[in-house]
This record gives structure tokens, C-alpha cells and sequence, in this order.
């Protein structure tokens, strides 16, 4: 069955992700039916949260995006082809040096709904694989700001609150009707 993409104001959104200790084939079938929900979804990331699960497990693809950013996976210049989908298992996120930047950004929990996030344009981030290895990208652009925001994900942490009050407020109305729909849902749900 495939999975199903929770939508704001599930409150599964806002919940911290226990860090992930087994390092099994449920864990490998959980991160590729993620994958593959993300793709169906046509987004380049997806947060265990955003499955309705509350892990700090998160999948990125940049592989359709283009290639105007740059990474360093172990030490090495990585070939994109080789390393995506990405996995991320308990990843820990820090800024590098580097200026903050807006972009406009969605999320497959918000849709049709986007706004400018101010973020740091170059990260480190460590993180675990499917086998419990651990690992440490550099990434900038398009790849540092999908990581991030993912990363916020597993930490209850939404798009929405990173924004300015000026965008959040032009955006309020359209995200009051997402919340209203989402509760519309669960109360009906069997």
C-alpha cells in the first residue's frame, strides 16, 4: 500500500523524531517506500514525519534538479548518480560559513502553498545510512536548503515558521484552509 502524505495541521508534524537504533530490512523498505512516495508526489524531499511516523529518517533527490549546487560526500566529490536517493538517518545539520539566502520553497505537507525561508546557503551535515554508517556531506544551494528543510521536519520544526511575519501573514489564509481541510479529513476518516 502505498504511503500516504500527511497535510498540515496533523499534529504527527510538529513531534521530534526518535532517533533510529535498528538498522534492519524494515528500516530499508520504510526508507525506499518513501522514496517512492516522493517521487510519486513529485517532490525532492520527505520526512519520516510527513509519512506519519515520528523518526529522524528523512530521503532526498536532486537528481531532476539542475545541477547549480555543489557537495562533498566523505571528503570526495561523489558523483550525484552515485549517491541519490539520499537516506538520511539522525542527521545533525550545521551552518557554514556563508551568506543566508531566500528562496521560495514548498512542501509536500503544504501544497500549492510556498514562500521565501531565509537559510544558510553552505551546511556540514552528519547523518547515518541504511547499514548505521555514518557519513559527512557538504552541500550548498538547492541540496544544503532540501536538507535543511528536511532536517526541520524531523525536528517539529515547519517551512511556515522560518518564514517572515510579512510573507507568513500574506500566506495565513491559505494555510488557515489547510489546517481547516486537514481536520475536515481526519474527522471523517474511518
Amino acid at each position: 500500500m502505498p504511503l500516504r502524505i500527511v497535510h498540515f495541521n496533523d499534529p504527527i508534524l510538529r513531534q521530534k523524531g526518535r532517533n533510529v537504533t535498528v538498522f534492519d530490512a524494515d528500516l530499508a523498505k520504510l526508507a525506499q517506500d518513501m522514496i517512492a512516495a516522493m517521487h510519486t508526489a513529485e517532490g525532492i524531499g520527505l520526512a519520516a514525519q510527513q509519512i506519519g511516523r515520528a523518526l529522524q529518517l528523512c530521503v532526498v533527490d536532486l537528481l531532476p534538479m539542475k545541477r547549480n549546487f555543489s557537495w562533498v560526500l566523505d571528503g570526495v566529490k561523489t558523483p550525484l548518480e552515485l549517491i541519490m536517493p539520499m537516506v538520511l538517518i539522525n542527521p545533525s545539520v550545521v551552518a557554514l560559513p556563508s551568506e543566508k539566502t531566500p528562496y521560495e520553497e514548498g512542501c509536500l505537507s503544504f501544497p500549492e502553498i510556498r514562500g521565501d525561508v531565509v537559510r544558510p546557503h553552505r551546511i556540514a551535515v552528519r547523518y547515518q545510512d541504511l547499514h548505521g554508517i555514518a557519513h559527512t556531506l557538504e552541500c550548498d544551494g538547492i541540496f544544503a536548503r532540501c536538507i535543511q528543510h528536511e532536517v526541520d521536519h524531523l525536528n517539529g520544526t515547519l517551512f511556515i515558521d522560518r518564514m517572515e511575519k510579512k510573507i507568513r501573514a500574506e500566506l495565513e489564509p491559505a494555510i488557515r484552509e489547510l489546517a481547516q481541510r486537514t481536520r475536515d479529513n481526519t474527522a471523517s476518516a474511518p
